[in-house]
């Protein structure tokens, strides 16, 4: 068993690597740019959404509130019409990113802490670089691409959309994964 303080240093330097190659697929490689695409009437839609005092939130439209209202006539015919959507929204301002690259860059040091713990459980001190490798990056792996599916299924998030995110992941666990194997500790 190896502690999770004896792994502070890839921790620390797996989620820095990870910030780092995610800042690039997303300012550099740009092909999450097509993962949204323009509403027609897009001026009309924002003016109705800032006069109906649409807050910061996630909607599901036709909207209901039950089982026993999903069931409904009403309800039904609404959702026979269409269309039907998840929309998020975020309240309006400057334009600024600090926020989320600090949530992004916590997020990913409690993945990296998840598996310095995983990996610590199930791997011994001076175990081969590959060893190490595989179940760290698994871990990593499987946190960082594997819910994105669910968007996909849920809310109706293209599927190519959530390849490309489950591929971030895949870059994201091979770093992780490259940080603890080269950092693991000896016997």
């Amino acid at each position: 068993m190896v502690p999770i303080l004896s792994l502070w240093l890839p921790i620390l330097l797996s989620a820095v690597l990870v910030f780092i190659v995610s800042s690039v697929v997303h300012m550099v490689l740009g092909y999450h740019a097509n993962d949204y695409r323009k509403l027609p009437a897009e001026e009309g839609l924002m003016k109705f959404l800032r006069e109906a005092s649409v807050t910061e939130g996630n909607y599901g439209f036709p909207h209901c509130g039950s089982t026993a209202e999903m069931k409904s006539p009403g309800f039904k015919e609404r959702f026979r019409q269409g269309p039907v959507g998840f929309l998020s929204v975020s309240p309006g301002g400057e334009i600024t990113m600090t926020r989320n690259m600090i949530q992004w860059f916590v997020f990913s040091v409690l993945v990296a802490t998840a598996v310095a713990y995983l990996t610590g459980r199930t791997v011994a001190p001076g175990a081969e670089y590959f060893a190490v490798f595989r179940v760290a990056g698994t871990v990593a792996f499987l946190t960082y691409a594997g819910a994105q599916p669910m968007a996909s299924i849920w809310e109706k998030r293209s599927w190519s959309t959530s390849a490309k995110h489950m591929f971030d992941g895949l870059l994201y666990g091979l770093v992780t994964a490259g940080c603890f194997a080269g950092f693991w500790p000896d016997a």
